[in-house]
């Protein structure tokens, strides 16, 4: 099966050797996000604003690939500080309806660019 490269202006480049999302049939594999501005670059401030802006380039991404976010079937996050665990189900109930996708909530010790979280995913589009 043919393999789509999904890119969009309105996430981030990619940091490193690879894409921001393949689309393999209606299946979609979203890269990790960190809370960098598509415009700048540069990573946003604070816990609070880098969970939103992972979530809207996520977003912007999945809208690339013809879905959204109430297409994500798997999503996993990444916290350097698992404290933030609350915050993030706050914030998460701002983008995402029930029924939720399934999810895995994981604390490690660093991410690029010292980012504070990282989020990744996979959504199922056209079906």
């Amino acid at each position: 099966m043919a393999r789509q490269i999904i890119s969009t202006e309105g996430a981030p480049k990619a940091i490193g050797t690879y894409s921001q999302a393949v689309k393999v049939g209606d299946t979609v594999y979203l890269s990790g996000q960190i809370g960098l501005d598509p415009a700048s670059m540069q990573l946003v401030e604070g816990i609070e604003a880098q969970v939103r802006r992972v979530f809207d380039n996520l977003s912007a991404v999945a809208a690339a690939s013809g879905g959204s976010l109430a297409d994500i079937v798997k999503l996993n996050i990444f916290l350097t500080d698992l404290g933030h665990f609350a915050l993030v189900n706050t914030i998460m109930a701002e983008y995402f309806k029930e029924p939720y996708p399934a999810r895995a909530a994981v604390g490690v010790a660093s991410l690029p660019r010292g980012a504070l979280v990282e989020a990744d995913g996979v959504l199922v589009v056209g079906s």
